[in-house]
């Protein structure tokens, strides 16, 4: 509280839950993923969004899943990946509201029945992100396809979004897995920021945080760059400790010898 008081601060920049007015919407891989998102409400399938760690996938699509009229849209969120697929299954069948069955078999009747009634009966349009799908296992991404069949296999019924890592791109592309790489609809990469788009990013970040004038130093600003080689999520952990630094010396302003300061502490990120 002190650090945002001594800066004019209601917030951080960067804050792990930006969304709406404090996220960083401008970035060109995210206005490619915001059009692919849109495709996909508008026709369900699968989307695949990879990146590297801290690069923004999960800001990303929270925030673009928060600006979805309710409670026409359902969003569904799994991140535990890294378990049985019955189990993954089953936590599904906890986040619709269904007693989730220990036979594989009747418990993929309850969930499509759910998810039938769901769309069909009241109205609303599921959308399941699977979190860390990096982790998914293969006996689970072999049979997914056939979980996603509905009446046939003559329609889609929700939106599922595999969101991981870049090996999973790689994965997908597995010969084993060839079924469910042709029901991808669409595959996005997010990309770290360009120094451009990062000093756009960074001066979005402290007006959405409340700064009513300049905080930092152009040179203080390119060494936050340099080190954090465009990742908001390291920015946001540099420009933290910078604060810090800064309310221990007095001070108002970010300048080079306090960014520096806090990458010395932080260390290699």
């Amino acid at each position: 509280m002190k650090v945002k008081r001594q800066f004019g601060l209601h917030g951080y920049p960067f804050p792990k839950d930006a969304k709406g007015q404090t996220f960083f919407d401008k970035s060109p891989s995210y206005s490619r993923l915001s059009r692919a998102f849109g495709h996909l409400v508008e026709d369900p399938g699968i989307g695949v969004l990879t990146a590297e760690a801290g690069v923004g996938k999960t800001a990303s699509l929270r925030n673009l899943c928060s600006t979805l009229p309710q409670p026409d849209f359902l969003t569904l969120y799994l991140c535990d990946t890294a378990i049985a697929p019955l189990d993954l299954y089953r936590g599904l069948a906890l986040e619709l509201g269904v007693r989730p069955s220990h036979r594989r078999s009747q418990l993929w009747t309850d969930l499509k029945k759910a998810l039938i009634h769901l769309v069909d009966e009241r109205g609303h349009q599921p959308i399941l992100v699977i979190d860390h799908a990096q982790h998914l296992p293969d006996i689970f991404l072999l049979d997914l396809s056939g979980f996603l069949s509905f009446a046939f296999d003559s329609r889609d019924l929700f939106t599922l979004w595999l969101v991981g890592l870049p090996s999973l791109s790689r994965r997908l592309r597995q010969l084993q897995h060839a079924a469910l790489l042709t029901r991808v609809a669409t595959e996005v990469r997010l990309e770290p920021l360009d120094r451009e788009t990062f000093l756009l990013a960074l001066a979005h970040g402290f007006k959405a945080a409340g700064a009513s004038s300049k905080v930092i130093s152009d040179q203080a600003a390119e060494i936050l760059f340099r080190s954090c080689r465009g990742v908001l999520r390291i920015a946001s952990r540099l420009l933290r400790a910078s604060l810090r630094i800064a309310l221990e010396r007095s001070q108002t302003f970010l300048d080079e010898s306090i960014v520096q300061t806090a990458l010395d502490e932080l260390g290699a990120v």
